[in-house]
């Protein structure tokens, strides 16, 4: 069996009347995994995926949305290990010796 095949039984067995562009796919898939890291792929193609139902993209919307993806990870430059830069890892402050039982708070 090859791959056009196994999407087309995949795509009968998930009731999805869909064609898919599976070098589109597989395109961003590559570009994720070597720019970003491997995980990155299948999340990748996943998010398109769900992007494209979530919105009924066609596909020429499709393939310009791939395209945005595969340039987000062609041009990523952040070390896997990288903080995000978004997510901000402030130290909480230590109120312990505070007495928080007469405060209010509002629900």
């Amino acid at each position: 069996m090859n791959l056009h095949d196994w999407i087309d039984e995949l795509l009968d067995v998930l009731d999805v009347d869909h064609e898919v562009d599976e070098a589109l796919v597989l395109d961003l898939a590559r570009v994720a995994a070597h720019g970003v890291v491997r995980p990155a792929a299948p999340i990748s193609t996943y998010l398109l995926g769900y992007a494209a139902g979530a919105r009924a993209l066609s596909p020429d919307e499709i393939e310009t949305l791939a395209g945005k993806a595969a340039e987000l990870a062609a041009t990523w430059d952040r070390p896997a290990d990288a903080p995000d830069p978004i997510d901000v890892d402030d130290p909480i402050p230590d109120d312990s010796a505070v007495d928080h039982t007469a405060d209010v708070f509002e629900a």
